[in-house]
């Protein structure tokens, strides 16, 4: 009979801590909720390229300022026949340049969020990052009739918070895989031979409409004609994204994203 008693306590015993520790997993989960995201099997995380066998690539323009680029760079498109191309607008600049933007929605081309201020997101609180997508979103919905679901940050910058808040929103963030400096005046040809050779399949491509980018327009049809010359097909980000589920290259937050920016 001691035995039993004894047996009894030491499992008693046992069932105590187990329901300790139970209780105190809890209420770290609970505490860590608005974190789960990071540790689960799929977290958020920012596409860079995507993984297709097909020759087809993304031309991406990013507009927050000026109208003196915009519109030859459409021209050069419709004289092209490039009819899949995803132009990012700051909402700001879409409120000052209704007829770009008009120009731009009847060309048929992919319209995708740039944000409100062009700050970094990853220094703003979470309320504020809520704030400043969903604004844009909704000036870009009212402006062109449709409600984008992409979204690239202004500058680049992001973290894990951001990623989740927009994620949160139903917005994919889209970065780029080849980075054509254009806004660094680099010089047309260098623009040119920087696209060209890095291209690959599933690119996304980073160009700017802004008029602090004044070799843009001068290095596109060269770039163009060269990457058909490829066999290369231009795709929307959307179209692009339908190849495959989106596991591509991806970074979760910003420090790895600096890593790739200074490779």
């Amino acid at each position: 009979m001691n035995h039993f008693f004894v047996y009894n306590a030491k499992n008693i015993k046992r069932f105590f801590y187990l329901t300790l520790a139970a209780i105190f997993s809890a209420g770290v989960i609970w505490a860590e909720k608005d974190n789960i995201s990071v540790f689960s099997p799929h977290p958020p995380a920012a596409i860079y390229s995507v993984p297709t066998d097909r020759k087809v690539i993304a031309l991406t323009f990013d507009i927050s300022w000026g109208d003196k680029r915009a519109v030859p760079i459409l021209d050069i498109l419709k004289s092209k026949g490039v009819n899949n191309v995803t132009f990012f607008l700051s909402s700001p600049w879409s409120k000052t340049h209704p007829d770009i933007v008009k120009r731009i929605v009847d060309d048929g081309y992919e319209i995708g969020s740039h944000g409100h201020k062009h700050d970094n997101y990853s220094q703003f609180g979470d309320e504020e990052i809520r704030k400043q997508i969903t604004t844009a979103g909704g000036i870009l919905s009212e402006m062109t009739g449709q409600t984008p679901n992409l979204i690239r940050m202004p500058n680049g910058d992001f973290d894990k918070r951001v990623l989740r808040i927009a994620e949160d929103l139903n917005y994919k963030v889209i970065q780029w895989d080849t980075d054509s400096l254009d806004w660094k005046n680099p010089g047309v040809q260098t623009i040119v031979d920087r696209v060209v050779n890095k291209a690959h399949p599933g690119d996304i491509i980073l160009l700017h409409a802004s008029d602090s980018c004044k070799q843009t327009h001068e290095a596109l049809p060269t770039i163009i004609d060269q990457l058909r010359a490829k066999g290369y097909e231009f795709v929307t980000v959307s179209q692009l994204l339908s190849q495959t589920d989106a596991n591509g290259k991806s970074v979760e937050d910003k420090s790895a994203w600096n890593q790739m920016v200074s490779a």
